[in-house]
């Protein structure tokens, strides 16, 4: 993300240097936490989808499970006593 010097800089005259001085570094701050607020949301994208993947996979792993379990159940009930 770029940053808008003409946010601090239209009427750049009218502040001392010292205050110019804090403007571009608030400026600086700024910029960086926006480029860090983008990065978290990428990342929390790519989370959500992973969560998404792994919940998909862990159905079909409960599914097996259960399908093997009524299959070993089955299997047991057939022996005789």
């Amino acid at each position: 993300m770029q940053a808008n010097p003409v946010l601090t800089r239209e009427n750049a005259g009218n502040y001392s240097a010292g205050m110019q001085a804090e403007l571009d570094a608030l400026e600086t701050k700024l910029a960086l936490m926006l480029e860090r607020y983008q990065s978290m949301c990428d990342e929390t994208l790519k989370l959500r989808q992973q969560v998404v993947t792994l919940e998909s996979n862990n159905k079909q792993l409960n599914d097996k499970l259960e399908d093997a379990r009524s299959r070993t159940e089955a299997l047991f009930n057939k022996i005789p006593d």
